[in-house]
This record gives structure tokens, C-alpha cells and sequence, in this order.
């Protein structure tokens, strides 16, 4: 092969054309903090994961020991003990698990209903819209705690009504997000394509628009974790969340709060896994904001 043709197929495979999500991934890539956001993201998952088959819940993570109360970190147990003797290291990796799904499920449960509602409000306009965005409206003005604690209130203290009184606050938000994509897609030739092929209004909706206006959709979900995952510790430190003695972040942070002068420690490390988690989903969802904005192509 000659000089000319070698240097004319490294510029080819340089400039070839690169599929959707390819080129999304090299935009992402590019970006440094939205790298460290993703890292962080899936460090969390392992310690997770890990916390699930190689922690024991019953002899690592609720163990009590009483003549192990208030001790320091220490090479023994790197996070210190609580009150009542267990190791605060086990309990905040157990907690990973709990803080991650209901972050990603809660926001995932708002996330379909709102582009049900919102791409529903979009597309068909008129008394439908005015009817969905007015009760998004009022859910919107109610205070997400105070909404997250009528719930809890009503529907029991567990996981489940947790991730649920989470994502209820979450909908208007994706609601309205859902609704501008689909503005700005309704009217492309290819939705009238679809409409002219024969297609009906719904499949043309959740086939055509949808799927076009998803961008500003997954940035939101992905910035929306780290908001979840505050709101579900400040609940659970209101005494709103999962049930004792289940470990969770911000249920951690609520016992601790009582030994702040002779163990600061029971809240300043269920704190920093709480700041660090939310800070990783807020760099990756600018990250992929960037990654997915047209007017950032090069």
C-alpha cells in the first residue's frame, strides 16, 4: 500500500460516520466530569452489588454490641461504631443499595407516567393539555416533603411507598419537559409521513414523536436522581422513610444526629456518600446534556 492510499484510509476511518449513539458516546467521553460522574455512578453499583452477596445483614449490619459503642474509625472498623455497637462502615455500604433504587426507580416510576401525561398534553392539545397541566400545576405547588409525608403518612413506612412518595414529586417536572419535546416534534414532515402511511395517533405519538424528543427527557431523568436521593434522606431523617433498623443514608444521618458531640462521625459519612452520589449524577446529567445537544456537533 502506498503512502497516499494509507494516509487516505486513515482520514476515512477518522471522519467515517458514526452512528447515533456513538457519536453521543464520543461527545460524552470528551467530557471530563461527565467520565468521573458516570465512574462514580458505577462504583456506587458494585458497592451495592457488593454489599448484597458479601455483606451479612443480620451479623455485619444490624449486630448489636454494646461494648463496642461510640468507638472511632479505626483499622478495626474504618467508619467508627454507633450507639449501639454496629459497624458504621457496613451499614453505610448496605445503604447504597437502598438510596440507589429509590433514586433510579423513583425517578424511573415519574419518568413514564410524566411522558405518558406530558407527550399525551403535547400532541392532542386543547381541553386534554389544559386538564393534564393544571393538575400538574397544583401537584407542582404542593411541597415536595410535605407531599412525601402524607403519603408515607398514609401508605405505611417501607421501600416501596418510600420510592413511590419520591416520584410522585418528581412527574410535573417530566410533564413538562415530555410536553415541549413533543411541540417541537409534532409538526416534522416525518410525523406527517407516518400520519399519511396510515398510522394512527397514538402509535404515531409513542413511535414517532416520542422517540425524537427523547434528549432533554434523559438529561432530566439523570439530573433528577441526585434530587431524589436528597429528598428520600431528608425524609428518612424526618423519621418518613424506610423502616429501623434498616440503614439507609439519611436514616444513618438521623441517628447519628443525637451523638454529635461524642461521635460526629455517624453523621459526617453517611453526609459524604450523600454528596458524592449526588454530585455524580448532576456532572453526568450536564455531561450528557452537552453530549446531547445538536448545537454542540462538531
Amino acid at each position: 500500500m502506498s503512502g497516499n492510499d494509507a494516509a487516505t484510509l486513515s482520514v476515512s476511518k477518522r471522519y467515517k460516520k458514526q452512528s447515533a449513539l456513538g457519536e453521543i458516546w464520543h461527545r460524552l467521553k470528551r467530557n471530563k466530569g461527565a467520565v468521573m460522574g458516570l465512574v462514580i455512578f458505577f462504583i456506587f453499583v458494585i458497592i451495592a452489588l457488593y454489599s448484597s452477596f458479601f455483606v451479612d445483614y443480620n451479623t455485619q449490619v444490624t449486630a448489636i454490641d454494646p461494648s463496642n459503642a461510640y468507638k472511632p474509625p479505626s483499622s478495626e472498623h474504618f467508619f467508627g461504631t454507633d450507639n449501639m455497637g454496629r459497624d458504621l462502615f457496613y451499614r453505610v455500604l448496605y445503604g447504597t443499595r437502598y438510596s440507589l433504587v429509590i433514586g433510579l426507580f423513583s425517578v424511573g416510576f415519574a419518568l413514564v407516567v410524566g411522558i405518558i401525561l406530558g407527550s399525551i398534553a403535547g400532541f392532542y392539545g386543547g381541553r386534554t393539555e389544559d386538564i393534564i397541566m393544571r393538575a400538574s400545576d397544583i401537584l407542582a405547588s404542593i411541597p415536595g416533603l410535605l407531599l412525601g409525608m402524607c403519603i408515607v403518612t398514609v401508605l405505611g413506612t417501607n421501600l416501596f411507598n418510600l420510592v413511590f412518595a419520591v416520584g410522585v414529586h418528581s412527574i410535573p417536572e417530566f410533564i413538562r419537559v415530555t410536553r415541549g419535546s413533543v411541540l417541537l416534534v409534532r409538526n416534522q414532515e416525518f410525523v406527517e409521513s407516518a400520519t399519511a402511511i396510515g398510522y394512527g395517533s397514538l402509535k404515531t405519538l409513542f413511535t414517532q414523536v416520542v422517540p425524537n424528543g427523547l434528549s432533554p427527557i434523559i438529561v432530566t431523568y439523570t439530573c433528577r436522581i441526585g434530587s431524589a436521593i436528597i429528598e428520600a434522606a431528608s425524609l428518612s431523617f424526618l423519621g418518613f422513610g424506610v423502616p429501623v433498623p434498616t440503614p439507609e443514608w439519611g436514616a444513618l444521618i438521623s441517628d447519628g444526629r443525637n451523638y454529635l458531640r461524642m461521635a460526629p462521625f455517624l453523621t459526617y459519612f453517611p453526609g459524604i456518600f450523600i454528596m458524592i452520589a449526588v454530585l455524580a449524577f448532576n456532572i453526568l446529567g450536564d455531561g450528557l446534556r452537552d453530549a446531547l445537544d445538536p448545537k454542540l456537533k462538531r
